[in-house]
């Protein structure tokens, strides 16, 4: 069964959100990771503590932890703080 990876996230940096995800994706490959969505997100109900989202889908619940494991993603950690203020969920 897939598994996803839900990002919530506020941008800081649009420069440096940007050179972020396009590297993050590239990092996916290895794990048979790919967006499904990403974007501003519409408030239906409740409060919205980022104004945006992003859902990576991975096969399974090892390659999504797998991937946010690995070198190639931890090295990108210290862009992806420049860039936004996020949480990261496992569904």
């Amino acid at each position: 069964m897939p598994n996803y990876v839900i990002v919530d996230l506020t941008p800081l940096n649009k420069e440096k959100l940007a050179e972020y995800s396009a590297l993050a994706a590239q990092t996916f490959t290895p794990f048979n990771g790919h967006f499904i969505a990403k974007g501003e997100t519409e408030l239906l109900d409740g409060e919205k503590p980022h104004p945006m989202k992003a859902v990576i889908e991975f096969p399974d619940k090892d390659s999504a932890r797998n991937w946010y494991h690995s070198d190639a993603y931890q090295a990108l950690i210290p862009l992806r703080e420049q860039g936004m203020e996020c949480h990261f969920h496992l569904i």
